[in-house]
């Protein structure tokens, strides 16, 4: 701990956003970044604590407390102060494949779970990941380093978002021949298409993906296994597979008037931004677009507010997010002490720019859809919403919400975007290989194995656990890695912690 009082002597100090009125005039992160020395100060407030919890990783009530990857926090953010920024490097990549996305879109669980958090600010640990990790590309610390023997096994790994990644890139530098298939025309799945530019630029994604290329990892862009390959081709021509395809099945809103034209999956409606915005800046007009235009949003989570900052790009007319549940306090409940995930109310930077750019919040809260109104040409134009309160019911005993009688409302809309998470893996994909879905409609696998009903298939990431985060993704993507190297190999050295 180089700076044993740094936590006292210096505050919490984060990157500068650019203003919301001028950075919605267009898709680029809107960050800027920190001095040298600010940074360094920030490495100096993190405690070096005798129980690190910033790096735990375990379950509290249900919820994720510290980082599912066990980064290596202290050690780094000593070295950021210490200004041995390679040190740093070397450290952090010993967890983590890809910082350079983490560090962008992550939820940083680690700094809810910090020591400093107890009394007061929580040290930037994501911001000071970021730096290292753009640093050692800067210096030439993150080049490609492929691996000097190679072995004669052969793996596919199907889908290339975060969890196909890390085992693919965790495979390679074990000296395995991988092939990654992704069946949308850009690599990255989740992170390519799933997440808006302006929270993740594609060309960090670039970046990394030609890193891996010249490490020896092979991509197969715009294939579908399942359709385009039949999975017994798959199975003939690889010694293991790995299912990484994400949980792609979007929840639906089942009310009257959903077949009205203007209703979209956020997941499509996001997609389609992006793929234009890299095709040609937007100009083939190729996306859905919400300039003009009355838009509501089904749902209150990350989806739901990167639709509020798309929408407000476009030059949307309004925008409305209605959420079924209540507003989350503005501060820990007694209920929900640290180092509990906090469950308080999040102000992003979608909701950011709503408000200044509208005046208002854009959230109504325990208030969903009952009826999609249409126009004489059957396309949307307006939403019947109803307010929900909870209530126990009377059978099961648990809570539930409830729709209260003569609170319906009629809001206009020429654009609705639904953004209420996914219910499980395409079912195409599983029944090509033939493997077992669980309840929940995920692959099933083995917990510690990560081994499907069906030999010599594995799955991970969100197809074996559903809806979760970038950085869960990139654990199982590294455990499934090391389970299938014993597999092959009788032994494993891969790290995954």
């Amino acid at each position: 701990m180089g700076k044993p009082t740094g936590f006292m002597e210096y505050d919490r100090e984060e990157t500068i956003a650019v203003e919301p009125k001028e950075r919605i005039k267009n898709f680029n992160e809107f960050h800027i970044p920190l001095s040298k020395e600010k940074r360094r100060e920030q490495g100096a407030r993190c405690m070096d604590c005798g129980v690190p919890f910033c790096q735990s990783g375990m379950e509290l009530m249900g919820m994720t407390s510290g980082c599912p990857l066990h980064n290596l926090v202290p050690e780094w953010n000593d070295l950021v102060y210490e200004d041995n920024l390679k040190r740093a490097y070397e450290r952090l990549i010993k967890t983590n494949n890809f910082p350079e996305f983490t560090s962008r879109v992550c939820p940083a669980l680690c700094e809810k779970a910090c020591t400093c958090g107890l009394n007061g600010s929580p040290v930037s640990v994501r911001e000071n990941e970021n730096s290292i990790i753009e640093n050692a590309y800067e210096k030439g610390y993150a080049k490609a380093r492929p691996p000097k023997v190679r072995t004669d096994k052969k793996i596919a790994v199907i889908g290339s978002g975060p969890a196909g990644l890390a085992a693919a890139d965790q495979l390679n530098k074990r000296g395995h021949s991988v092939t990654v298939y992704e069946r949308d025309d850009r690599v990255g799945g989740l992170l390519m298409y799933g997440i808006p530019n302006m929270k993740l630029e594609k060309r960090f994604i670039e970046r990394k993906i030609e890193v891996m290329k010249e490490e020896g990892v092979e991509f197969v862009t715009g294939t579908d296994i399942g359709k385009d390959i039949k999975a017994a081709k798959i199975l003939k021509e690889y010694d293991r597979v790995i299912l990484a395809c994400g949980a792609k099945n979007p929840r639906d809103i089942k009310a009257e008037g959903r077949d009205a034209e203007g209703i979209y999956f956020a997941v499509d409606f996001l997609t389609s931004t992006t793929k234009s915005l890299l095709n040609s800046d937007l100009k083939d007009q190729k996306y859905i677009s919400a300039k003009g235009k009355n838009v509501i949003i089904i749902g209150g989570g990350d989806t739901g507010n990167d639709c509020v900052g798309t929408c407000i790009r476009h030059g949307a007319k309004s925008v409305t997010q209605l959420e079924m549940m209540p507003k989350a306090p503005d501060e820990r409940a007694e209920d929900n002490p640290w180092p509990e995930w906090p469950k308080v109310c999040k102000t992003d930077y979608g909701q950011e720019e709503a408000i200044a750019v509208f005046g208002h919040d854009p959230r109504i809260y325990q208030t969903t859809v009952k009826e999609f109104l249409k126009d004489k040409k059957g396309a949307v134009c307006g939403v019947k919403t109803v307010k929900l309160e909870s209530k126990k019911d009377e059978k099961t005993g648990r809570m539930v919400m409830t729709e209260v009688a003569g609170s319906e409302k009629v809001l206009n809309a020429e654009l609705v975007l639904i953004a209420a998470g996914f219910l499980g893996t395409q079912k195409y994909v599983a029944d090509a290989f033939g493997v077992k879905l669980n309840e929940r409609t995920n692959v099933a696998a083995d917990q510690e194995t990560y081994a499907t009903s069906v030999e010599r298939v594995y799955a991970a990431g969100d197809v074996r656990r559903g809806q979760s985060l970038v950085v869960w993704a990139i654990r199982e993507g590294r455990e499934v890695a090391r389970a299938v190297d014993e597999s092959l190999m009788g032994y494993s050295y891969l790290s995954v912690q």
